[in-house]
């Protein structure tokens, strides 16, 4: 019977992945055309990473790896994995500490024991990542089950994803406003040195403002994931990722390429992660739970509470609010040059902006599950409210799903309070 469900897996995945592949195709135009001239060699290949991870889940899924294992030894094989994770990236964060340091003379004799040691790691990880993906991607698929996303006992779409070295995004903005309207995907590995060159290029030659980002996760088909060694990220991202495939269904995710439309989608997925992610670890590796939070006393909500010194979540929401009000006004250069000064405003307390301008904000305002996020966007109170107010993630999705435009968020909103009222 397990053969069974895991060819009929096969067969969904197949299926899912000539449905998704070309969901986000990039817009073509003259403008966009000309900003991959300047990306050049440097844009990331998404056929060949795709058709490789493809067959390496067609493998594992053939191949069967876990099928044998008891709970115990899933749990034990996912965490060796983790641990030789944070093992190869300690010895990587050595060794790049001994390349930095101008005091040693022969690097590479210095770091011949450790890049033993790293190569016997990496080969180590090779051979236990697909079992190890696998049990991660069963797991969180058995909490989706349980939570009602499943067809014949199976989570639907499959859930699929691959750690993996990830891309970085060059994020595009016109100067005048606050908009993500390209975002270019870049081989990973780029030196500070030649995000800033590609940056200063768009800029000067096209009028727009950029940055290059990191990103955690990427929703291809496999699901790119950062490599972690901590689980219970790894399950917060593996459900991040696996909503945005199932929001490829529905209106929400066929309009993802609306700014506003964006915004909620990805909303929703940082919502929906916390949820999924806290119920898979809760019941593979309680020992990895957060404690509860332990409710103040009376006395407590009455003391005062002195405000920090520097509040990064409101300074920087009201840098953004600052910046729109000058760009509103036409006053870009002003903006640019009040973002800049607030920029070494952070740096002196301490957060390292490499740099702050609209593309920072058209990128990084895209996430509103944080209470206090970037701007005065009500989506994420609006989501917020509406997942206080559904009855399990299930019906969460259900209620967000139907969403094309902001208007309909505001409606779903108001239809969603107004039951709640009336409890």
């Amino acid at each position: 019977m397990r053969r069974l469900f895991r060819s009929l897996k096969l067969l969904l995945l197949a299926s899912f992945f000539l449905l998704i592949f070309t969901r986000e195709w990039p817009p073509f135009g003259d403008e966009y055309y000309r900003i991959t001239q300047l990306v050049g060699q440097r844009q990331f290949d998404f056929l060949t990473w795709e058709v490789n991870a493809v067959v390496s889940k067609v493998s594992a899924v053939l191949a069967n790896g876990d099928a044998f294992l008891d709970e115990a030894s899933r749990k034990e094989a996912v965490l060796e994995y983790m641990a030789l994770i944070h093992q190869a990236q300690q010895l990587e964060a050595q060794i790049n500490q001994i390349y930095a340091d101008p005091t040693v003379v022969d690097a590479a004799a210095a770091t011949a024991v450790l890049q033993t040691e790293l190569a016997q790691a990496r080969t180590d990880l090779a051979q236990l990542q697909l079992v190890a993906e696998a049990i991660v991607q069963d797991q969180v698929g058995e909490v989706l089950v349980a939570e009602g996303f499943g067809v014949l006992g199976q989570a639907w779409p499959p859930v699929m994803m691959q750690m993996t070295p990830l891309p970085s995004l060059l994020i595009v903005s016109p100067r005048d406003r606050i908009e993500r309207i390209y975002g270019v995907s870049l081989i990973p590995g780029l030196s500070t040195a030649e995000k800033d060159a590609l940056e200063t290029a768009v800029f000067d030659q096209l009028n727009l403002s950029a940055l290059v980002v990191p990103i955690g996760g990427l929703g291809t088909y496999p699901a790119m994931i950062m490599e972690t060694s901590n689980i219970n990220w790894l399950a917060e991202v593996t459900a991040h990722e696996w909503s945005h495939h199932w929001m490829t269904f529905f209106p929400v995710g066929w309009n993802y390429g609306d700014p506003q439309v964006r915004i909620i989608n990805e909303t929703i997925a940082s919502l929906f992660d916390q949820e999924i992610g806290t119920r898979m670890i809760n019941h593979y590796y309680p020992e990895f739970a957060p404690p509860p939070v332990t409710p103040l006393p009376p006395a407590a909500l009455t003391t005062p509470v002195e405000p920090p010194a520097f509040d990064y979540g409101a300074e920087l929401a009201a840098t953004r609010v600052r910046a729109e009000e000058l760009l509103a006004m036409g006053d870009i250069e002003g903006a640019e040059v009040y973002m800049e000064e607030r920029r070494l405003v952070f740096l002196q307390n301490g957060y390292g902006i490499r740099k702050l301008n609209q593309a920072y904000f058209a990128f990084y305002g895209a996430y509103g599950a944080v209470p206090g996020a970037i701007g005065s966007d009500p989506t994420g109170p609006m989501l917020r409210d509406i997942l206080a107010h559904t009855g399990s993630p299930r019906d969460f999705m259900e209620t967000v799903a139907p969403i094309a435009t902001f208007a309909d968020l505001e409606e779903i909103w108001a239809e969603v309070m107004e039951v709640a009222e009336q409890r």
